[in-house]
């Protein structure tokens, strides 16, 4: 698809929460509801400037992972983002020896025509490499969950943007592919740097709490266009636990994480067990075996399912992304979200001091929320 006139606003995203905060900025954006983040607690509330119907011009591109689940969810949310009145293009850019060369050669012109460019995932390789073809002077970062936090954090010691649970690990041949790739990550590093004198601008559209560092300017993703267009839920009595790939990532033993569920089950009443796209079916038929909890697979992002219901009046997770965003999306709805601790012994010997002090803040973080004490690691037998 060739555009016929220049871009105002292109946008990148590879899930399907990075899909529905760009639903969330474009509907901020253009109802002028956009909210300065002061270093205060309490966040204000004000037109941005520059905030308007320039939004209206906006063209969102999908590059799709490889996984089922993930791509299901995104034809979803895409279908909903079409309906908004917003341009949705669909562009393979993984599962080929050259896929990845493809589509950079069908995107560039989009990308060098943008007047802004709104990314997803700032830590992406591919999104990356995109960044070499940008000349737009607005650069837009929307929520991928908690790593918008690493991302602020980063940029602010320039730093390289890797993934906290991947810093310091994969041994000499990660140390040797990330030298091969510091120059393309440089640039991207650069790019995410606010410049007076080029007039490069930087906003980080987020419900993370992030402080912005510099002239990096960061505003409230508050989850109205959700609340608008959704809900409010009818509430269940029981109990819903939320899963999280932190099994996958290597973070948490499956062991462990599965006498955690079990634990917080029996404790809570809890009946159902919202799965995270990213958490393997061997996993959760294990879950399902051993808990007896009905495993549920959302067919859009948690938000969406939580306020559309039914729900139930509690909502128990490990520390997420959704410790974060619920509060946001459920306010006023009588649900309570809690967040259950993660405790040292459930950790693998792999994971890192950065990923687990990571952990840590994201719960320590979290507002809004019923703490819950970690469940307590029973002896390796």
């Amino acid at each position: 698809m060739t555009p016929s006139a220049p871009t105002p606003t292109l946008a990148f995203v590879e899930s399907p929460v990075q899909l529905l905060n760009v639903l969330e900025w474009a509907y901020a954006r253009r109802g002028g509801l956009l909210a300065a983040v002061p270093s205060q607690p309490d966040r204000g509330t004000g037109r941005a400037a520059g905030d308007g119907p320039d939004v209206a011009g906006l063209r969102i591109v999908v590059l799709p992972p490889t996984d089922p689940m993930s791509r299901g969810q995104l034809r979803r949310m895409a279908a909903l983002a079409r309906d908004e009145g917003h341009e949705v293009r669909w562009q393979e850019a993984r599962g080929g020896r050259f896929a990845p060369v493809k589509a950079l050669a069908a995107l560039a012109r989009d990308v060098r025509a943008a007047r802004r460019v709104v990314i997803g995932d700032p830590f992406s390789r591919y999104v990356q490499l995109l960044l070499t073809l940008v000349r737009a002077e607005e650069l837009v970062v929307v929520d991928d969950g908690t790593a918008t936090m690493e991302f602020v954090a980063r940029t602010a010691r320039g730093e390289r943007l890797v993934r906290w649970h991947r810093a310091g690990g994969g041994g000499l041949p990660g140390r040797l592919r990330e030298l091969a790739y510091a120059p393309v990550s440089a640039t991207a590093r650069r790019r995410f740097t606010p410049a007076a004198a080029t007039g490069r601008r930087v906003e980080v559209f987020s419900s993370m709490p992030v402080t912005a560092h510099g002239t990096m300017t960061v505003r409230l993703n508050d989850f109205a266009w959700t609340r608008a267009r959704f809900g409010p839920p009818r509430l269940t009595k029981g109990t819903d636990l939320v899963g999280t790939s932190l099994v996958e990532t290597g973070v948490v033993d499956p062991d462990r994480y599965l006498d955690a569920v079990r634990a917080l089950a029996l404790e809570h009443g809890a009946t159902r067990y919202f799965a995270h796209r990213r958490e393997s079916p061997g996993k959760l038929r294990a879950l399902s075996e051993a808990t007896g909890l009905e495993i549920v697979r959302p067919d859009l992002p948690l938000e969406l399912i939580a306020r559309r219901g039914p729900v139930g009046r509690t909502i128990v997770s490990f520390p997420s992304t959704v410790v974060h965003t619920l509060p946001y999306a459920l306010t006023g709805t009588g649900v309570t979200v809690a967040v259950c601790d993660v405790d040292p012994g459930w950790l693998t010997p792999s994971t890192s001091e950065r990923a687990r002090g990571f952990l840590a803040g994201v719960t320590d973080t979290a507002r809004d929320v019923q703490r819950l004490p970690a469940q307590a690691a029973p002896a390796a037998g």
